[in-house]
């Protein structure tokens, strides 16, 4: 692995009850993008900042390209400027009275001045920002100036760029377009990349692997289809994506097992699933009850449909209505459906699952 963090944790004096980071490992190739998600106080920024070096590990090792950069078990660790890597911060941090190429250029003024002009004029057409050169950054909008802050982190041509929070100051539909030319800038420039954020469209479109971290602790880190169809834990079921758990039962069939699956279906109350591959046998869990995860996706909006719901609420999203349903029986659910179909709340429609991934989890998580 390029970057390699290793059981890494950091602890802050007084804290008592857990670690801020605890034991977490991950890893990204050269020119591979990582995002650390997860809710406030998880602990996402604080390992950003123990890989940059502004925090110690407690335990652990972090390594980039073969070199220690910190281990808690030596006592090593290499200062913050040695360490070759770029940081992009939420406030732009830049210079109000320099241009917006002296921004660029002021990481790399050791450089000699053909070479560094050279450089300059790279990143900034790199991230489209070359007409604006002479220009003074209070004169573009927000989300220019963060392009400046990437092209100035850019420039030294770092090993790795962390990006904390880059765009939370900027309004949704600014941070969603800017978070795909990122990942194409970042892609375009080769750069291996550990990005933080809060927001789910955000990590998407940036990371090609998404971490999400609980309470200190690494839960998962995939890649986003995983996340999102085969959550390894409840708490990432939960967080990535919309989604209800409700009461189901894994019932056998029969036959014989295929690596380690029997021949089963999940009984809901919406009906058998069948495509349960991926599904545990019925005895790991007490007489095969557990809760099924059923995302927003998964349930269709169908008028001929033998199952009914009511609308408790819904939320508008231009080319889909966001449903939230309540069966008969009081399971709640959530579903996705088309905006020409513009039910009223307290309308009962009909609907049915449609579930490609089968998850399963206890029905008294610890």
């Amino acid at each position: 692995m390029f970057l390699a963090i290793e059981h890494a944790s950091v602890s802050y004096p007084g804290q008592t009850a857990r670690a801020a980071v605890d034991a977490v490992t991950l890893g990204l190739r050269r020119g591979e993008i990582g995002v650390l998600i997860g809710p406030s106080g998880c602990g996402k920024t604080s390992l950003l900042r123990a890989v940059a070096g502004l925090e110690r590990l407690a335990v652990g090792r972090i390594r980039i390209d073969g070199e220690v950069l910190a281990d808690a078990a030596t006592g090593q660790h290499l200062s913050p400027e040695a360490r070759r890597i770029g940081m992009v911060f939420q406030d732009y941090a830049l210079f109000p009275h320099l241009s917006v190429e002296a921004n660029v250029d002021f990481g790399i003024r050791h450089l000699p001045g053909a070479q560094r002009r050279q450089r300059t004029q790279e990143v900034l057409d790199l991230v489209g920002l070359a007409h604006a050169a002479k220009r003074a950054p209070h004169q573009l909008s927000g989300g220019q100036q963060q392009r400046i802050a990437l092209a100035r982190a850019l420039a030294p041509n770092p090993r790795l760029l962390l990006l904390d929070e880059p765009f939370s100051s900027l309004d949704v539909d600014l941070r969603e377009r800017l978070a795909q030319e990122l990942r194409a800038i970042l892609k375009q420039a080769g750069t291996t990349a550990l990005f933080v954020t809060h927001d789910q469209m955000e990590a998407f479109a940036v990371g090609e692997l998404i971490g999400v971290m609980n309470r200190g602790r690494l839960e998962q880190w995939d890649d986003p289809y995983a996340l999102y169809h085969r959550p390894a834990t409840r708490f990432v079921a939960d967080f990535i994506g919309h989604g209800v758990f409700t009461t189901a039962q894994i019932v056998s069939q029969g036959g014989e097992q295929v690596d380690g699956h029997c021949n089963c279906i999940v009984r809901t109350p919406l009906g058998d699933l069948t495509d349960v591959a991926e599904c545990p046998l019925p005895e790991a869990y007490p007489e095969g009850k557990c809760e099924v995860l059923l995302r927003a996706d998964d349930i269709v909006h169908d008028d001929l449909a033998p199952v009914r719901a009511r609308i408790e609420s819904k939320t508008f999203r231009g080319a889909e209505f966001l449903y939230t349903l309540r069966l008969a029986s009081g399971e709640k659910l959530m579903a996705h459906v088309p905006s020409h179909h513009d039910h009223q709340i307290g309308e009962w429609i009909g609907i049915r699952a449609e579930v490609d991934h089968v998850v399963t989890f206890d029905r008294n998580p610890a």
